[in-house]
Formats: structure tokens, C-alpha cells, sequence
């Protein structure tokens, strides 16, 4: 009992007064509950401006004032956000001329493909792994395969698949993100590793094609990056793929001159992972620009900055 410790007493302790000091929330901060039949604006206004519904509005505002100024929003996806059902959100930003360039991997093509295809996507992979036959849909080998080998020609694996959605007579072909950047002479870029799609394992892939097509599609995304100065780079669902095919074109853009030091980049996904943190939202943003994260469900993060947007750029269009 000897070495106990003698009880520190706070008697002089210094206080200072609570209406003197800085603080981090202040009621003009705080949330309102939505009321029943307001517009979409109002709910918007109703959000608290704290962390990531804050976060939320200013990358809003970052993309419609970079679009306003004619500087580019590279939308950047992986294969879950087609799969969640959030492309007529997609298409309806490309319409409106808000998503300047898209980019994605290699398994965005085959859901993309399959909804233009048949209107379904997404099988069972636990039950069809037992027989093998994962993967294994003829249509969807035949003409992904069929994408690279026209894109190793020259247009890229992205633009040579949305030239053949679109030339189609797939039923749902209006629901295509290729199909639709085709004709809208929007720039769709895909990033491949070998041997992670369902097509690499069909008799009509090409490792040679599908590399070149793929290769083609770095160096028109390494030329977006090139120009994103004062733009906006949003990633939504790849958490290896595309922020390392985004930290190797900017590193190599920079190297051949290029500025590109003040822009925004945002990361969304359920889950915080270490390479979209460090490789979009961290490291690329130090020379003067701004990464956000916003953690949540594509299904939901999507719509709700998809409705921000729209309300930010009809209000930007009613003021010129």
C-alpha cells in the first residue's frame, strides 16, 4: 500500500469562459427535419453541414463550378456501381454534359454489356463455381472478345465496345454506359488485369488484344489527367485497379510537364480501403488540391449527389 499513487487534485486548475472559446459546432450547423412535399433543394438544406453530408455539397460544388469553367469530371467506377442499379443516374449526368470522361475495369464491360445484352447481369457465383460454369455465357465472351480485338486497332477497348452496343440491336442498349459515351463522343476508358474477368477464360480471348485495347485506353486516360488541372477525378467502387492506373498516369503526366496540381478528388465506397485513400484522395492532392471521402452505399451516395448536382447546375444555369 505504500506506493500508491497520492490523488491528483484539480483545485487550480485554469477555466476560461464557454462563450469565449472556439468552437466546431454552432447551431447554423445543425440538421432540420425534412418536412413532408418540400423539393429536393430544401432537403438538401436540411442536411447538417458536418463531415460527410458537408463533404457531400462541396464536391457537388466543386464539379459544377469545374464544369461551368470548362474543366473536366472524370467519373471513375468500378463494376458494383452498374450492378447497385445506379447507371441511369450515370447516363443522365453524361446527357447533360456534367460527366466529362468515364473510366472503369474490366468487369464493368460484362455487366454493362449483359443489361444492353438481355436486361439481367450478375450471376450466382457460389452455385455456378460448383460445376464450372462460372463465367461461362457464351454472348457475353463473344462480344467483349470481340471489343478488344476491334479496340487493339486502334479506338481503345472502351470505344470499340460502345460502337458495338451502340450499332447494336440489344433491347436495352439505351441503359449502356458504352453505348451512350459512344454516341455522345464521350471518352470511356477500361483498365484490364488479365485473368480477373469471366472473358479471359473464354476460347475467343486474345491476351494480346485485350492487352493492346487496354494499353490504348491508359494513354487516353494518362492524356485526361493531363488536362485535369482545375477539374474534378471522382472515384466510386475500385479499390485497387483504378487508383493505382490513376497514381501512375498522374505521376507520368508531371513527368512529361504537364501541370496538374489543383483539382478535386473524391472517393466513395462502403468500406475505407488503403489505396483509394492513398492513392486519390491523399497523395495526388498535395501540391494544392482537395480529396474528399465520403464512406456509404453506392446506391445511395450516387443518387444523392446525382439530385445535388442537378439542383447546383439548374441553379448556375438560372443565374447566366
Amino acid at each position: 500500500m505504500g506506493n500508491r499513487p497520492e490523488p491528483l487534485s484539480f483545485k487550480d486548475l485554469k477555466s476560461y469562459s464557454l462563450y469565449e472559446r472556439k468552437s466546431k459546432v454552432s447551431l447554423e450547423k445543425l440538421g432540420h427535419p425534412f418536412q413532408r412535399g418540400a423539393r429536393f433543394r430544401e432537403f438538401l438544406e436540411s442536411l447538417p453541414q458536418e463531415l460527410a453530408a458537408r463533404d457531400l455539397l462541396e464536391i457537388a460544388q466543386a464539379v459544377v463550378e469545374a464544369r461551368k469553367a470548362k474543366r473536366p469530371f472524370i467519373f471513375a467506377f468500378g463494376a458494383h456501381v452498374i450492378k447497385v442499379g445506379v447507371s441511369p443516374f450515370i447516363l443522365s449526368l453524361m446527357e447533360k454534359g456534367i460527366i466529362s470522361a468515364l473510366s472503369t475495369n474490366g468487369a464493368a464491360m460484362v455487366h454493362d454489356a449483359e443489361l444492353a445484352m438481355a436486361g439481367i447481369t450478375s450471376e450466382d457465383v457460389a452455385e455456378a463455381l460448383k460445376d464450372g460454369s462460372f463465367g461461362a455465357a457464351r454472348e457475353t465472351g463473344e462480344l467483349l472478345n470481340e471489343a478488344a480485338r476491334l479496340g487493339a486497332e486502334g479506338p481503345g477497348l472502351g470505344r470499340a465496345l460502345g460502337k458495338l452496343i451502340a450499332e447494336s440491336d440489344f433491347p436495352y442498349k439505351h441503359l449502356s454506359l458504352f453505348g451512350r459515351a459512344y454516341e455522345l463522343d464521350l471518352p470511356i476508358t477500361v483498365h484490364v488485369a488479365l485473368g480477373t474477368d469471366i472473358v479471359h477464360i473464354h476460347p475467343s480471348a486474345d491476351g494480346a488484344a485485350i492487352g493492346r485495347a487496354s494499353y490504348i485506353d491508359f494513354q487516353i486516360f494518362s492524356r485526361l489527367v493531363s488536362e485535369l488541372e482545375g477539374g474534378v477525378f471522382l472515384l466510386a467502387g475500385s479499390t485497387v485497379i483504378l487508383p493505382e492506373v490513376f497514381l501512375k498516369a498522374l505521376s507520368a503526366v508531371r513527368n512529361l510537364g504537364f501541370k496538374v496540381e489543383k483539382f478535386v478528388t473524391a472517393n466513395f465506397d462502403f468500406i475505407r480501403h488503403y489505396r483509394p485513400l492513398t492513392n486519390v484522395v491523399h497523395r495526388p492532392t498535395l501540391s494544392g488540391g482537395k480529396g474528399y471521402s465520403i464512406t456509404g452505399h453506392h446506391e445511395i451516395l450516387i443518387p444523392l449527389l446525382y439530385g445535388a448536382l442537378i439542383e447546383l447546375w439548374e441553379e448556375e444555369d438560372a443565374h447566366l
